[in-house]
């Protein structure tokens, strides 16, 4: 869903072509989320069948290009409108690693815990040096998405600081199983 409206957002702007969407949108997103541009040509395929784009012109035989349809920018303000909802979650690896850890109980789950924390607190300390060198006002969109990442990675450890207290919690409400004592029969 995310290219389908980020196309069509692109095209509300101005008319282009396949190679130009893919352009514009990692441009866009700061070079964030580089674009596959047959998944930009797809995706073109999919939202001319469903009347939201169509192609301007003729194509000479060179680049074909694009315009968003009203029925287009219709679903484009229903995106806009609609707040995003991660139900269900997308799937986080490292939650999916940390929950398979817990089963498998033979793996030291501190031990993955204290590794993602420190690559974090690096990951964090290297966002924060390309905060201080951006300019606030040319690269508005690379600050914003600097923004989502470092809160983000903090987010992340304040999640690994609750699975440490929990899995100490776990810990001592099991304690271990006195041995079974011997009966004289």
């Amino acid at each position: 869903m995310p290219v389908r409206n980020s196309l069509l957002a692109i095209l509300a702007a101005h008319p282009a072509h396949g190679y130009g969407l893919k352009s514009s949108f990692e441009q866009t997103t700061a070079r964030a989320w580089p674009l596959n541009v047959g998944q930009v040509y797809s995706t073109l395929a999919r939202l001319e069948r469903d009347g939201l784009v169509e192609p301007e012109g003729t194509s000479d035989g060179s680049r074909q290009t694009w315009r968003i349809t009203a029925a287009g920018r219709e679903a484009l303000g229903e995106w806009y409108a609609e707040p995003v909802v991660n139900d269900p979650p997308s799937r986080d690896e490292l939650a999916i690693k940390v929950l398979l850890a817990v089963a498998a109980e033979e793996v030291d789950v501190g031990v993955i815990l204290h590794r993602q924390r420190v690559a974090t607190m690096e990951r964090l300390q290297e966002l924060a040096r390309h905060k201080r060198k951006a300019d606030p006002v040319g690269e508005l969109p690379w600050l914003l998405l600097l923004d989502a990442l470092i809160l983000k990675g903090e987010a992340e450890l304040k999640w690994l600081d609750l699975c440490e207290e929990r899995l100490r919690h776990r810990a001592n409400a099991d304690p271990e199983p006195e041995p079974e004592k011997e009966t004289g029969a």
